[in-house]
């Protein structure tokens, strides 16, 4: 009697294997290949300003200016609520969560971003 419970124990086994990846074939049918590893990104610009993005800026609002530190930081259509000059000026003196830049960019590079950022709609 005990042989034949093993051998009922390990068809169970056997077939409750085959559901559970059955499931997980089917829960990853419809899926993009990509979806999983997209990354997020930049609008394009000038190479010098993505790069001063890149090395001062992604941190807080993300590799797609999606903010990464609540809906205060996504920039992806900063353009349509703010001026180039406003921007400009959150740049440099900063904000509530946002440090102020002008210490550690040039007038040149707080521009350049500005108006990278006010053409983004």
């Amino acid at each position: 009697m005990k042989k034949y419970a093993f051998a009922r124990r390990g068809l169970r086994t056997a077939a409750a294997s085959a559901v559970i990846g059955a499931l997980l074939l089917t829960a990853a049918c419809g899926k993009d290949k990509n979806e999983d590893n997209a990354k997020p990104t930049l609008p394009a610009g000038p190479a010098d300003t993505i790069a001063l993005y890149r090395s001062n800026c992604i941190s807080c609002h993300g590799g797609g200016l999606e903010g990464v530190m609540g809906p205060d930081t996504n920039l992806r259509s900063v353009g349509s609520r703010l001026t180039e000059t406003r921007i400009a000026a959150q740049i440099a003196s900063g904000g509530q969560l946002m440090p102020a830049m002008k210490e550690r960019l040039t007038a040149q590079e707080i521009d350049k971003l500005a108006s990278w950022l006010a053409g983004l709609h």
